[in-house]
């Protein structure tokens, strides 16, 4: 079966940047027919007329006005020196369609939902939603800009990146004193495009919209998505790079944070690169650099600024320490639920410890700690177990570019104290409520946890579901449920053709016998050509193939209950060293499930399960990615409440993609191995 790609790129065609004068643009972007784009003139907002709008980053920051041009005309993408910003406007989508609201995240801005019996209000609301949450037209008090970053890419300095795709609207304060910027992504061109058209397509935003949303109720520090509309504007896109490309539709996602300021914001500063020969739009502007600090610190770390008056160098580096502590935390987050970022690079990076961009992403189902979900990251750079490792080095970047505000030297002795001890003990800390370790901590967890990871690498285990599984565990000596138990923990576990399907050969056998001709002839050539490692995973994924076609399936299935029987005799151990001292029992048999059902999610977003609300979207049925939704919003709850939501969401009349699938919670089936994302 060939695979199915799931491309997440923009386009290399047709690029164009549009260009506007003057400070702030008028109520309404649309410049074409109402007929063309779906929707009156200047529309006024009646659901979001509330929205009061406070745009500090702009007066904060400083703002590049484009160079005069014909109204419209466009520009080709340019680099901004001496900004943080450039004004920029949306270009109108034809006949804008709401696909999803998130609810919670909506009620950030103090956003009320109707009446559920409220209809007409309804339509009405999701009419106004794809209007100004397409760009179509522009909310009283926004002010259309995109941000300018770098970024080191895949391990190299990028030089100018910035918002190609997205649009920073403004920012919006609630009653409750909060500040939220707002974000549409996919409005169209911007200077910072380069060689693309700025468009998303319904299939990528789709999936960033429900991975917002179901990263926040996982628990994990993430920016949040308020709705996604899609329209009759299409793109050319080569899914598949193969040469066969075809029209798509776009789409446009709200995205809210408190900010989406990021490592690269910082590095638009930095001098040529000694190994890619670019550097940042804004060398030699320490100014800038300075005004950032002061805006970032005095804006979302009000109280480092308050204990450090009169001391930059310290205030500076009680900051840099607070995001080194957050980004250990965030990544030790995604650690625990099993999640690949897919694209960690540093213009990928929240200053406030958040995930941001969801690109190419994935949620482990078979658990496999070099997982690579990006398969355009043909090296591995960013495999699920080097995660953590790769968040220290874009810290190390983000330190070079605060100097000389904050002295290098100081920068690299906090990110050598603060962020392997800050990870080890968040990561460590998750894992024992994962594991129902509700008492005293012991030595001798670390291991244990090691141990279940190295037993479920062994036996294929499903990530997510084996944990969710482990809450059930009796914890009893001599439980007659104990063989239950086993039989419903290796169902689980890989089968020998999913095992077969992981493993077979990656490389054409040419290609492969070539470089190990290479590797005996000239072992420094092919060194230097960086393909080692991956001809060594290859040999690795022959031999382990061929061990598993000496394998019966009865063989396979007794070979795991061995090696789950003998981790789950030292994890009864640890539970009943727990359980001692505990005055009652029963009590603390309760607070144990109660903390593994809060810690172990029934569902996650696997990548399936995003194919199956895409394929449906893209038919016009937006039922399935509401009815996902819905359940993402409640991860962690129980099997009674899970299946109330499951029905709940569930469509009349399912069919399609939807009536081929088995329940969310089930182990993925064999066509979802098939799915890759680019």
């Amino acid at each position: 079966m060939a695979s199915l790609r799931i491309g997440l790129g923009t386009s290399l065609a047709g690029a164009r940047a549009l260009s506007i004068v003057g400070c702030r643009p008028p109520p309404s972007t649309c410049s074409t027919s109402a007929a063309a784009c779906g929707t009156a003139m200047e529309p006024a907002p009646r659901w979001l007329a509330g929205l009061r709008f406070d745009n500090r980053a702009l007066r904060a920051l400083p703002v590049e006005t484009p160079p005069p041009g014909p109204e419209g005309a466009p520009s080709e993408p340019r680099p901004v020196p001496g900004a943080c910003f450039t004004r920029v406007r949306p270009t109108p989508l034809q006949h804008p369609r709401l696909v999803a609201l998130s609810e919670p995240a909506l009620a950030l801005l103090g956003l009320g939902a109707p009446p559920a019996d409220d209809d007409a209000s309804r339509e009405a609301r999701e009419a106004e939603a794809a209007l100004f949450f397409s760009g179509n037209a522009l909310l009283p008090g926004a002010e259309p800009a995109a941000h300018c970053y770098c970024g080191h890419q895949f391990g190299q300095f990028a030089g100018q990146l910035g918002d190609g795709a997205a649009m920073y609207l403004g920012e919006v304060c609630t009653a409750s004193g909060e500040r939220w910027e707002l974000q549409l992504k996919g409005t169209g061109p911007t200077p910072f495009s380069r060689q693309a058209d700025g468009r998303k397509v319904l299939r990528s935003s789709i999936r960033e919209f429900l991975c917002s949303e179901a990263m926040f109720h996982l628990g994990v520090p993430t920016t949040r998505a308020g709705a996604c509309v899609t329209s009759q504007s299409t793109v050319v896109r080569d899914v598949f790079y193969d040469g066969n490309p075809k029209r798509e539709p776009c789409a446009v996602v709200l995205r809210i944070a408190p900010t989406f300021l990021r490592f690269g914001s910082f590095e638009i500063f930095k001098s040529t690169d000694e190994h890619t020969g670019r550097a940042g739009p804004s060398v030699g502007r320490n100014d800038i650099r300075i005004q950032m600090l002061d805006y970032v610190i005095g804006t979302f770390y009000p109280e480092i600024q308050a204990a450090h008056v009169g001391d930059s160098v310290q205030r500076n580096a009680a900051f840099f320490r607070e995001v080194t502590r957050r980004t250990a935390r965030m990544v030790a987050e995604w650690q625990c639920v099993g999640f690949c970022h897919g694209v960690l690079n540093t213009d990928n990076m929240s200053v406030l410890g958040l995930t941001i961009d969801y690109g190419p992403f994935g949620f482990l189902d078979r658990y496999d700690p070099d997982h690579v979900c990006n398969a355009s990251d043909n090296a591995g750079r960013y495999a699920y177990n080097k995660q953590p490792e790769v968040c220290k080095w874009n810290l190390q970047k983000l330190a070079e570019a605060l100097e000389p505000e904050l002295p290098l030297a100081l920068a690299k002795a906090i990110l050598a104290e603060e962020y392997d001890a800050e990870f080890r003990s968040h990561y460590l800390h998750k894992m024992r409520r994962k594991l129902g370790l509700v008492r005293a901590a012991c030595e001798e967890d670390a291991a244990l946890v090691a141990r279940l990871l190295e037993t479920m690498q062994q036996t294929g285990a499903d990530f997510t579901n084996t944990f969710y599984l482990l809450s059930s565990f009796p914890v009893e000596p001599g439980s007659l449920g104990l063989a239950d138990f086993l039989t419903a923990l290796t169902t689980q576990c890989a089968s020998l053709e999913e095992l077969r399907l992981a493993f077979r050969p990656q490389m054409d056998p040419r290609q492969l016998s070539m470089m190990l001709m290479l590797a005996q002839s000239n072992p420094q050539l092919l060194a230097l050509i960086g393909t080692q490692a991956n001809v060594t995973k290859e040999l690795e994924r022959m031999e382990q193939l061929s061990r598993l076609e000496q394998l019966s399936p009865a063989e396979l299935l007794s070979r795991n209950r061995d090696q789950w029987a003998d981790w789950l005799q030292e994890y009864r151990a640890r539970l009943e060293k727990d359980r001692e001292g505990a005055g009652d029992a029963a009590a603390w048999q309760a607070e144990r499930v109660r903390v593994m059902h809060a810690s172990n999610p029934k569902y996650v977003l696997r990548n399936y399960m995003a194919q199956d609300a895409i394929a449906a979207a893209e038919n016009g049925d937006f039922s399935e990615v509401r009815r996902v939704l819905k359940l993402l919003e409640a991860p962690y709850c129980t099997e009674g409440e899970a299946t109330e939501a499951l029905e709940a969401a569930e469509p009349e009349g399912t069919s399609g993609a939807a009536g081929r699938r088995r329940s969310y919670s089930s182990k993925p089936p064999l066509w979802a191995a098939e799915l890759c994302v680019t």
